[in-house]
């Protein structure tokens, strides 16, 4: 488990604090570097449901997941590595019409982990989706129930070979806390290589936590 979907969305080259989106993509523009993956690839289209193993899929939220988006606010490992917590059904619910938003406005992608017509029981995605720059940062969190059977490096296999094969990025980053080394087995497991650690970049409620950088490129060895 690393992220969620409750990160900030942020300025595609992570500079937050003076250009705007506009200016970084005309400063591209005006450099004659082409966009990665042109404007409206997602948002151009319906979320698509990605098979997995023994009839399991990645599928986009539903208002009916709300439950387990609640469940999953209040699980204490959840809690901890994905600083990610739900009050109640009312905020599950926007949170998951806040996913449907981010697929529109082609900022983030996130989808349920279930069995066909089943409830959901973890979330993998993506966060600060660049289409321009291609990159994003791919994210996941497993319910108990889903815990212990290869599901996270399954899904997050998956969704890599979505962003990168037919979305068309670049480049996706996994990070997760050096106190976490199930989400590093994940990410060695999923292709994801270990690029070196991040001090003091995760404020987590016991404090300042390490983290560790994994990337796949695309072309990378699967």
């Amino acid at each position: 488990m690393i992220s969620s979907d409750g990160i900030p969305d942020v300025v595609p080259d992570g500079r937050a604090d003076a250009d705007t989106p506009g200016a970084v993509l005309a400063d591209r523009a005006d450099a004659g570097i082409p966009d990665v993956v042109p404007a409206g690839r997602m948002a151009g289209r319906a979320q698509p449901v990605l098979a997995l193993p023994d009839g399991l899929r990645l599928r986009p939220w539903r208002p009916e997941d709300a439950e387990a988006l609640l469940a999953a606010g209040q699980d204490a490992d959840i809690r901890r590595w994905n600083l990610f917590t739900v009050a109640d059904a009312a905020q599950a619910r926007a949170r998951i019409a806040r996913m449907h938003e981010r697929w529109r406005a082609e900022t983030g992608a996130v989808w349920a982990l279930a069995r066909p017509d089943g409830p959901a029981a973890g979330l993998a995605g993506l966060n600060d989706v660049d289409l321009a720059g291609g990159g994003a940062e791919l994210v996941y969190w497993l319910l108990p129930e889903a815990r212990g059977a290869g599901l996270a490096v399954a899904a997050v296999r998956r969704l890599t070979r979505w962003a990168l094969d037919d979305l068309g990025l670049h480049r996706l980053r996994l990070c997760h806390s050096t106190a976490n080394p199930a989400s590093c087995r994940v990410a060695e497991r999923a292709g994801f290589r270990y690029e070196g650690t991040q001090r003091s970049a995760l404020l987590h409620a016991d404090g300042w936590h390490d983290q560790h950088l994994h990337a796949r490129v695309a072309g990378d060895p699967g």
